[in-house]
């Protein structure tokens, strides 16, 4: 495909990317200021050109195929630096844009990462954010989500990134409570094959053991709410004034937790600026994220 890329022109690449990032038609035409139509007909004239499909239809939108996104992907390389240079000669510094799609957890969101997204988006207001929680099947290389924050110690060989922290787990309830004797909540089967559940199901009583949720956060609300004791991560644990740590973090419950994305897109200054603000701001979160700061110490 390489010599039939030298016979586009410039106009040709800022129309792939306008449809990219899109994803309709109109969409595309009105961001570049063309008719519906123009569109359209020079989308099929590259196409048939390069002998290639570049997007097909997903219910309302256009998804590229794979020939599509690399062509948009070099599209948006280009008109980053066509952009960056023209700054550049107007004596300013290009800063990063457009929108980053990102995969965390709901427990991660509400304790963790809001005040880092509020914190980024006020140093970069020309980047948006999109936070599509729970979902771990999400696929970076088929660009269902940007950016994963994902709790895990092996991260997929298809993602590169960097571990940010080690998440500690310690044993939280009342102040006072007394594990000997007291009831157990646990997180349900889906999350079973976690050593924190394993630990739980073989070391207390299944008569003690009376409630299950397969939500971290739903865990720690069951905690809270007098439900039993259970292990929780400690930057919730100790967020909460009506908890106490009931014992010491327990080691081998500790997960890595990672910030990823696509070989692909790790090059993108939107995907950069991200990954490095929040790289920042976890590593000057570590101590609670790795329970060395227990609420009052």
């Amino acid at each position: 495909m390489g010599p039939v890329l030298d016979r586009l022109a410039w106009d040709d690449f800022r129309l792939i990317r306008a449809v990219a990032e899109t994803g309709t038609l109109p969409a595309a035409a009105a961001m570049l200021g063309v008719n519906h139509s123009t569109v359209f007909r020079r989308l099929r004239q590259i196409e048939d050109l390069l002998g290639a499909e570049l997007f097909e239809r997903d219910r309302a939108k256009l998804m590229p195929t794979q020939a599509g996104e690399e062509i948009a992907a070099l599209a948006l390389r280009i008109g980053a630096d066509v952009d960056a240079v023209a700054l550049r000669l107007a004596g300013r510094e290009p800063e990063p844009e457009g929108e980053v799609r990102v995969t965390t957890n709901d427990s991660l969101l509400i304790h963790l990462l809001t005040p880092i997204f509020a914190a980024f988006r006020a140093a970069c207001p020309r980047i948006r954010l999109d936070i599509v929680i729970g979902n771990p099947s999400l696929n970076l290389s088929k660009r269902d989500a940007d950016v994963a924050i994902r709790a895990t110690d092996r991260p997929p060989d298809t993602l590169v990134g960097r571990k940010a922290a080690r998440i500690a787990w310690a044993l939280y309830g009342p102040p006072g409570a007394e594990p000997e004797n007291a009831a157990w909540v646990t997180l349900g089967e889906t999350l079973g094959a976690m050593k924190v559940v394993r630990a739980v199901i073989a070391r207390v009583p299944p008569d003690r053991l009376g409630y299950r949720v397969n939500s971290v956060l739903g865990l720690a609300e069951a905690v809270e709410a007098g439900l039993g004791i259970g292990y929780l991560p400690c930057f919730i644990g100790d967020a909460r004034p009506g908890l106490a740590r009931l014992g010491a973090p327990e080691p081998d419950f500790s997960t890595d937790l990672w910030l990823l994305t696509h070989a692909d897109l790790r090059r993108a200054a939107r995907i950069r600026a991200l990954l490095d603000f929040l790289g920042r701001a976890v590593a000057e979160r570590r101590g609670l994220i790795e329970g060395m700061e227990p609420r009052g110490g």
